[in-house]
């Protein structure tokens, strides 16, 4: 059974940044598609990005975070990161990173495709 944990949530500043992990244990990582999603209070949970499977060759993003936020994986390590610059208030969430191994597409937004998830990491973004 894979097993998915995230950490390097945190309180930061406007304009500040955080970097997100998301560690896999008990498969390999390499065979997941691997995206984050976040949900705010009284929010439905929302697509963020998302990296292919194997070397991570695509990418895709949500309009909200493209150009601030960066989706990399180091299939060495078993994990898979999410780098968040220019944060805002509007970027205060529970992040979540979900997985679909042997994905039969490259990138997905939807988040009903995905069979695993972590249990989250909180964001705070506040003056």
């Amino acid at each position: 059974q894979s097993h998915f944990v995230e950490s390097g949530g945190g309180l930061v500043q406007p304009g500040g940044s955080l970097r997100l992990s998301c560690a896999a244990s008990g498969g390999t990582l390499s065979r997941y598609a691997m995206s984050w999603f976040r949900q705010a209070p009284g929010k439905e949970r929302e697509f963020v990005a998302v990296i292919s499977w194997l070397s991570g060759q695509s990418t895709d993003y949500a309009e909200p975070v493209k150009g601030r936020f960066t989706i990399s994986r180091d299939n060495a390590r078993n994990s898979v990161y999410l780098q968040m610059n220019s944060l805002k208030p509007e970027d205060t969430a529970v992040y979540y990173c979900a997985a679909k191994p042997a994905a039969g597409w490259l990138v997905s937004r939807d988040r009903s495709r995905y069979d695993y998830w972590g249990q989250g990491t909180q964001v705070s973004v506040s003056s």
